[in-house]
């Protein structure tokens, strides 16, 4: 902990709470000239002026007093329907990231977390890119039972997008060889699989190239279909063109959206484009675009989980956390898919196994 009042912090927290320097220096009774000032070092705030600012952003007081946080290269992140997003969104998703990498950097000084298995296939297709990850991994044909519990036990740090983003379905980037993906559960079930699937295309075909744009999202999109759908097991399991309600019964077990098995079912050839496109009108017409029949439920962390559990049998709680982290409380449980506020469940958890940094 500085002495010292950190311009970054402050402008971190604006970001986080969605706010230009303009609105924030109306909330607070500032001048734009003068907030300005305080977050590119030029000037430092009184205190009296830096506890306003610190009730407004609903920030401790002493964040504001704290080391640099880690930055994020904007254009190393990958985000999921881009052109949807306004510069404001971007903003609060990157310092969502920004307290993500902080409190990962915290646990990894109390915990053993799993270490990070997740190759890189920017020189493959991402069809073989897919195979190639699930040939590694040890998945065969097999359908995934749990996005989330798999990235995490490959050592990815999954979070979760509950506050203020709706518009935006999901992100992912690499920091400091860790890759993290942020999902956002105010969608679908199926949805979100699909969104873990296509947001670690991007970390293992995007690595060192720039993730965003028309043709990696595509590439992405394609990652995550043949990820989530293997060519090989579909076809054997499949027939020629099937009804609708044929595909509404064979999506539970791949646990994707019809209309995304439909699409896998036309690229590998196993319906005309005629017949495609008559079962998304129809698709349509009962709404099925909008709204999954016989949705999912939506995956959680188990890792998150565990690491809680483990810290409460610690004395360790969500409250302490975030004094040390020096962030609200609800910043945290927004992150953590609310685990954090459920630490004391009982359930047993096996997976992946974490012990204490000694």
């Amino acid at each position: 902990m500085s002495n010292n009042f950190n311009s970054n912090r402050l402008s971190l927290a604006r970001l986080r709470r969605g706010l230009t320097i303009k609105s924030l220096a109306d909330k607070v009774g500032r001048t734009t000239r003068t907030i300005s000032s305080y977050e590119n070092g030029q000037e430092e705030p009184p205190e009296s002026t830096l506890v306003i600012i610190s009730k407004v952003l609903n920030f401790p007081l002493n964040f504001f007093y704290a080391d640099d946080p880690d930055d994020i290269d904007t254009d190393a992140v990958s985000f999921r329907a881009l052109s949807k997003m306004t510069a404001t969104q971007r903003n609060i998703a990157i310092s969502a990231g920004q307290i993500a990498v902080l409190f990962n950097n915290w646990l990894q000084k109390k915990l053993n977390l799993p270490a990070t298995h997740v190759p890189e296939y920017r020189d493959l297709s991402p069809s073989a890119a897919a195979h190639a990850l699930r040939q590694e991994w040890g998945l065969g044909e097999l359908s995934i039972t749990n996005m989330i519990h798999l990235l995490e036990s490959k050592g990815i740090r999954v979070f979760s997008l509950f506050y203020n983003v709706k518009e935006i379905d999901a992100f992912s980037f690499w920091k400091d060889n860790i890759p993290y993906i942020f999902l956002n559960h105010q969608k679908s079930g199926e949805r979100s699989r699909f969104d873990a699937a296509h947001e670690l295309g991007h970390l293992i075909l995007h690595k060192h190239a720039k993730p965003q744009g028309r043709e990696a999202e595509f590439q992405a999109d394609n990652f995550a279909s043949s990820f989530l759908m293997p060519e090989g097991a579909v076809k054997s399991a499949t027939v020629f063109m099937p009804t609708l309600d044929a595909m509404i019964k064979l999506k539970e077990n791949w646990k994707v959206s019809v209309a995304a098995l439909v699409r896998r079912f036309k690229d590998l050839d196993l319906m005309t484009d005629w017949y495609y496109q008559k079962l998304n009108i129809q698709m349509s017409q009962l709404g099925m675009l909008t709204k999954e029949i016989n949705g999912i439920p939506h995956e959680n962390s188990q890792l998150l989980e565990k690491v809680f559990k483990l810290l409460w049998v610690q004395g360790v709680t969500r409250e302490k956390i975030s004094e040390e982290l020096l962030i609200p409380v609800s910043d945290l449980d927004n992150l953590v898919f609310g685990l954090s506020a459920s630490s004391t469940m009982g359930n047993s958890i096996t997976k992946p196994s974490l012990t204490l940094v000694k």
